[in-house]
């Protein structure tokens, strides 16, 4: 039986290491040519900066209100801001995974539990090794629809 398959051209897969550097098997993959990543890129970017800013504004808020000692370690307002970061952790993990992939957060957390410091890594793995090959690939995908479409000086075209 004769097989067939399209190429995977333009593919960016990045593999996932442990905290030691040792290979946990699991990659994070990327359609370079893929016509929505932009779009997702510059949305997840949009919720991201809406999300924390919410965050922001909710702390004043709760940081108004007047206190109570809790029922346990806790006072009131404490464990408000603690319920609101888990509630904040959650998105942002959504939003994460929209552009990274099904469980792209939880791959590069390897186990881990997310934490303040792990969103400013993960930012900066999509600013430093994934955002930049966009660019570029945009790039080459217009003058790759530019090509294939254009008309040659050859051809002759009917009036």
């Amino acid at each position: 039986m004769e097989t067939i398959q399209l190429k995977n051209d333009n593919i960016l897969r990045l593999e996932v290491l442990t905290d030691k550097g040792e290979k946990t098997g699991e990659y994070l993959e990327f359609d370079l040519e893929d016509i929505e990543l932009p779009f997702i890129y510059q949305e997840i970017l949009e919720r991201l900066k809406k999300s924390r800013k919410n965050l922001k504004n909710q702390f004043v808020i709760i940081d108004k209100r007047q206190d109570h000692k809790g029922k346990k370690l806790m006072s009131s307002n404490e464990e408000a801001k603690l319920k609101l970061l888990n509630d904040f952790y959650k998105e942002q993990t959504e939003i994460y995974n929209m552009f990274l992939g099904e469980n792209g957060v939880q791959k590069l957390l390897n186990g881990r539990k997310l934490r303040w410091t792990t969103l400013k890594e993960i930012d900066e793995i999509i600013e430093k090794r994934i955002a930049p090959k966009l660019d570029i690939t945009l790039e080459n995908i217009t003058k790759k629809i530019k090509e294939k479409y254009s008309v040659n000086k050859e051809e002759k075209v009917l009036e």
